[in-house]
């Protein structure tokens, strides 16, 4: 993988270097916004509102809890604590914001980043911990997402989901762990018209001790490089006419390049997608393990 993705400085103008992410004219965010700090869950979501290029900082991330969720209408939300960003706008947080109970959306948008933000406990009657529908150019970095696995796996829903139709959607550098249902990449085998042009690369990250979904993708092409795997009850799942380039059960189609899958094998059809739409630096297998335990999670400074 390119440097930038293993760097742990980063800048509030980084850009989407790695996946489908830098295609179709790129993935950068809404630098040079206007900025401005929320101290409370109210007036992060207002913040966010609207179409103006802007930086959210949350700087009291302790006010930020309960069960909800912030609905991303394009922006780069930035807090001391986390970091994301888009173009008509920019959603963000930097640094070590921690959102107990609070999910983030990002829905019918496009030209978002999401950087260094945890997220933990997130109930399903409140959604997602962070859910994309029907967006576009969406880059998720250095996230770090869990719950428990105390309660029976509908407690939860899921910790990254992308959903109806999504496209140019980017996950690097992050930690999915302790949770039933970690990643879901289409939401309904009925849904294969909207769903069918999903494109999502997943890069550099670290799941362990999940349930299912590491991921799970219905339709669509996924790219999954140098991740790594670790005690989790099921593989990466394909299903519903699927094309993804990796580790698979089910009855979709993989082509496993550069992972460490922990010991556990391929068992997966052999698909034709063998060639993602951009360049990229593959890691040696042998080398993936110390890199992303090294920087997947929330490990960012800016």
């Amino acid at each position: 993988m390119p440097a930038s993705v293993l760097e742990k400085r980063a800048a509030v103008g980084d850009v989407a270097t790695v996946g489908y992410a830098t295609l179709n004219g790129g993935t950068s965010g809404g630098s040079g916004g206007t900025v401005t700090t929320v101290t409370t869950l109210a007036a992060l979501t207002s913040a966010v509102t609207g179409t103006a290029k802007k930086i959210v900082i949350i700087s009291d991330t302790d006010c930020l809890k309960g069960q909800s969720l912030a609905t991303l209408s394009s922006k780069l939300a930035r807090t001391r604590q986390s970091l994301a960003q888009k173009d008509l706008e920019r959603f963000g947080l930097t640094e070590l914001a921690a959102l107990v109970g609070v999910g983030l959306r990002v829905l019918d948008e496009s030209n978002v980043i999401i950087r260094n933000v945890k997220i933990s406990k997130v109930l399903a009657s409140a959604g997602d911990a962070i859910g994309v529908q029907a967006s576009h150019q969406v880059w998720l970095d250095h996230l770090d997402l869990s719950s428990d696995r105390d309660h029976d796996k509908d407690f939860y829903d899921g910790l990254l989901d992308l959903t109806h139709g999504v496209t140019g959607i980017t996950v690097t550098n992050s930690k999915l762990y302790t949770h039933w249902k970690a990643s879901l990449v289409g939401h309904s085998d009925s849904n294969g018209a909207e769903d069918t042009p999903i494109t999502v690369t997943y890069a550099g990250n670290n799941w362990f001790n999940l349930n299912s979904r590491t991921p799970s993708f219905r339709f669509g092409h996924g790219h999954i490089f140098n991740n790594i795997f670790d005690n989790n009850n099921d593989g990466i799942n394909t299903r519903d006419g699927t094309n993804q380039p990796l580790y698979a059960t089910d009855a979709g189609f993989a082509v496993a390049t550069g992972n460490d899958f922990g010991g556990a094998s391929n068992t997966a059809p052999v698909g034709t997608f063998t060639k993602a739409p951009y360049s990229y630096t593959l890691l040696a297998t042998s080398s993936v393990r110390a890199s992303v335990t090294a920087n997947a999670g929330q490990t960012l400074t800016f």
